[in-house]
């Protein structure tokens, strides 16, 4: 049984000491000692289970068994943590773990609000599961505008994705927190898209914030695992027996990979900004494109947002957009680009495509999944750290088979009257 979640407002907590060093050389040093007795300069693999005691109850350092916590996983945590302006971070199996363990934190009987177009493993938890067990959610696409009228006496959380998944939507997030924390609740928000490179939530007052490690902060495409960072004492006691408690905790070899992954995020979340923004151009200025979604282009609806909220005012590596031809021409897209990999995930160093309404939210019903915007039309790209010249060659001459074989098809049956 979880600790007891407490009604009383949300008050502020101690914020993390200011970095002393830019984000390039926390991510390559935080949480990356030397070892004291070889000086390697990386850490070896901890992958021992259980670790000695020298009396009953009084293990010889400060591990007992690797559900609880080990080195490799320790210092995964302690370097998000850094990059994230955060206290503490604690480290999941998944993005779905993570998100799962905060829900599971919550009392039967719980209300949250949620943004209408999240990740469609969010959207299939909090309908799904979280429902379960007692916790009832209720979608909003106009979360920022709206959330007053949807708070009532049992809503304990708030969850945001921004930018949100496919659709590239974005959030203001000290405007949701404002409006939160005067009824004293606690606001997530799944900062997966942009990783820590492009945006810091908890410096806009968000409580906790999310990432599937799997995609930018690994970001190479071999591992699984999700994370949160927060800087709450009372949410670290909580969270932290839940880690131990449900045990869906990642590998210490995992962990080393994240980790090793995380020191060069900076690098490859410029990179992946510059190409999606070139990529982006390209297809606003096509005419076989119907529409955009990326906000490093000054035609999102948010772009000020993005100003305000991200580094640079960067759009990160994601965008979608709507092709013409309808669904055929959408699927036909993601099998002839040559570069661009047909499927599901993100963030990784390769740039991949996929078809959302058939894929990652297959699982959302048409009519939810078109109110925000998530038509049959709808491609999403994720780029890599390719050539960005390469990377938009590909997705131009994608779009000009895709859009005429689907012309082709759809003259052809209109004359055999199909």
């Amino acid at each position: 049984m979880s600790p007891p979640v407490t009604s009383d407002p949300v008050s502020t907590p101690p914020r993390p000491p200011t970095p002393v060093h830019a984000f390039g050389t926390l991510a390559v040093h935080a949480g990356s000692p030397h070892d004291p007795h070889t000086g390697a300069v990386i850490e070896p693999i901890s992958l021992s289970t259980t670790f000695a005691q020298t009396a009953v109850g009084k293990p010889v350092g400060e591990y007992e068994y690797s559900r609880s916590s080990n080195p490799n996983r320790t210092n995964f945590e302690t370097a998000v943590a850094a990059l994230e302006h955060a206290r503490y971070a604690l480290a999941f199996s998944s993005g779905s773990a993570t998100t799962a363990t905060i829900l599971q934190s919550l009392a039967a009987g719980s209300h949250v609000i949620s943004v209408s177009d999240v990740y469609g493993g969010t959207h299939r938890y909090f309908t799904q599961v979280a429902k379960a067990h007692g916790v009832k959610v209720t979608f909003t696409p106009e979360i920022e505008v709206d959330i007053s009228e949807h708070i009532n006496d049992q809503t304990r959380l708030v969850w945001i994705e921004s930018p949100s998944n496919p659709t590239l939507r974005l959030v203001d997030i000290r405007a949701v927190v404002t409006e939160a924390h005067k009824h004293g609740i606690l606001v997530v928000v799944d900062n997966t898209f942009l990783s820590p490179y492009v945006q810091n939530p908890l410096d806009l007052g968000a409580d906790i914030v999310v990432h599937s490690v799997t995609k930018y902060i690994n970001g190479h495409s071999d591992v699984v695992m999700g994370v949160a960072a927060f800087n709450s004492d009372e949410l670290k006691t909580r969270l932290s027996f839940l880690q131990n408690a449900i045990g869906a905790v990642p590998s210490a070899f995992d962990s080393w990979l994240a980790h090793r992954g995380l020191k060069t995020l900076h690098l490859r979340a410029r990179e992946a900004t510059h190409n999606a923004t070139a990529v982006g151009h390209a297809l606003e200025s096509s005419p076989h494109v119907i529409a955009v979604n990326y906000p490093g282009l000054d035609s999102h609806p948010h772009r000020a947002i993005a100003v305000k909220q991200h580094r640079n005012g960067m759009g990160g590596g994601m965008l979608s957009f709507r092709i013409r031809g309808g669904h055929a021409a959408a699927e036909r897209f993601c099998q002839v680009t040559k570069i661009f990999t047909l499927a599901e995930s993100l963030g990784g160093v390769e740039s991949l495509v996929e078809l959302p309404s058939s894929m990652t939210h297959a699982g959302i019903p048409r009519d939810q999944r078109e109110a925000v915007g998530v038509f049959d039309d709808l491609v999403r790209l994720s780029c890599g750290v390719e050539d960005a010249e390469d990377l938009k060659n590909d997705v131009l001459q994608a779009l000009e088979l895709a859009v005429k074989e689907s012309a082709k098809n759809g003259l052809a049956n209109g004359v055999n009257g199909q």
